[in-house]
C-alpha cells in the first residue's frame, strides 16, 4: 500500500495521490476493530426461532428446561415463569401437575394465622434455590446468582452471549493471573467469573436420546431462556401475520372503492358553451 502511494506521488499526480491517500486511510479506519482488552465479543449465531415466520422448537425447549432443572436451578431462579405457562410448550398438563407437586410451597396464613407448607400446583412459579437473597449470597461467597427470567434481554447480544459464555470456558492465557475460586472465560467482562463451568458432555440424559454435548446443552438451555424472556413471541408473530393480511385487504378495498367512487368525476367531460 505504501509502495503504491510513493509511485503515485513520484508521477506528480496530486489529485490521484490525494484520492489514493483518502482511500488508504479510509480502509485503515474501517479495518480498526474497537474491542475491549479484557473481553471477547460473541459471534452472531443463526438461531432458527428469530425468523419472521419461525417459531420455537418445542423439543429444544423441553430439553432446555431439563438442563435448567438439573443444572442451572441449583443456583439460579426463573421467578417470572409459572408451571401453567409451560403447558403445551415443554410438557403436557399431567406431567406439569406431577412436576409441580414434587416441590413444597410456603403458603398462608391459615385460619390460625400461621404459615404452612403445601404441595406445589400449576399456578406456582418455578421454585427458587434460596429462601431469600441473603441465603443466596452466603452460599455463593457474597455474590447473588441472578434470576434468569429476563437474562437474554438483560445482556448485550442476548442468546449469542449466553451461548458463548456457557461454551467459552478455557485455560487462562499466559500472564493472566486468576484469583482462587475464579474461572477464566474470555466472554465474561474481565475474563474472571465465579461460576464454575456448568455444562459437561453427558451431564444430562435427554429423554429423546439426543447426544448431550456441551454445545447441545448450551443451545437448548439458551433457547429455553429466550422463550422465558418472550413467551408470547410465537403468538405475536401469528397475530402480526393476521394484522398484515387485514391491512393489505383494507388497502386493496380502499383503493378499489376510491377508483369506483371517484371514477365518474375523473372521467367526466365539461363543455362550456356561450
Amino acid at each position: 500500500m505504501a509502495h503504491r502511494l510513493r509511485t503515485v506521488f513520484n508521477h506528480g499526480n496530486k489529485a490521484v495521490a490525494a484520492a489514493a491517500a483518502a482511500t488508504t486511510f479510509g480502509a485503515a479506519a474501517a479495518s480498526v476493530t474497537f474491542l475491549s482488552d479484557d473481553v471477547v465479543h460473541p459471534i452472531e449465531l443463526p438461531w432458527d426461532h428469530l425468523g419472521l415466520f419461525s417459531s420455537y422448537d418445542c423439543g429444544s425447549l423441553r430439553r432446555g428446561f431439563q438442563v435448567y432443572r438439573q443444572v442451572c436451578a441449583t443456583c439460579h431462579s426463573i421467578e417470572r415463569i409459572h408451571y401453567r405457562e409451560l403447558v403445551g410448550v415443554t410438557h403436557n398438563t399431567q406431567e406439569l401437575v406431577e412436576m409441580s407437586s414434587e416441590i413444597d410451597v410456603v403458603d398462608g396464613p391459615n385460619d390460625e394465622g400461621e404459615m404452612f407448607e403445601r404441595p406445589g400446583k400449576l399456578t406456582d412459579p418455578l421454585p427458587s434455590p434460596y429462601a431469600n437473597e441473603e441465603q443466596g449470597r452466603v452460599a455463593n461467597g457474597g455474590a447473588l446468582p441472578p434470576d434468569l427470567s429476563l437474562m437474554v434481554k438483560a445482556r448485550h447480544a442476548g442468546q449469542d452471549y449466553l451461548f458463548s459464555l456457557l461454551t467459552g470456558y478455557c485455560e487462562a492465557p499466559a500472564g493472566k493471573p486468576m484469583m482462587p475460586g475464579l474461572y477464566y472465560n474470555p466472554y465474561f467482562p474481565g475474563g474472571a467469573i465465579a461460576m464454575p463451568p456448568p455444562l459437561n458432555d453427558g451431564g444430562v440424559e435427554y429423554e429423546d436420546g439426543t447426544p448431550a454435548t456441551i454445545s447441545q446443552q448450551a443451545k437448548d438451555v439458551v433457547q429455553f431462556l429466550n422463550w422465558c424472556s418472550e413467551p408470547e413471541a410465537d403468538t405475536r408473530k401469528k397475530q402480526a401475520a393476521q394484522y398484515m393480511v387485514a391491512i393489505a385487504f383494507t388497502a386493496i378495498m380502499s383503493g378499489y372503492y376510491k377508483r369506483f367512487r371517484w371514477s365518474p368525476y375523473k372521467t367526466r367531460s365539461i363543455t362550456y358553451l356561450k
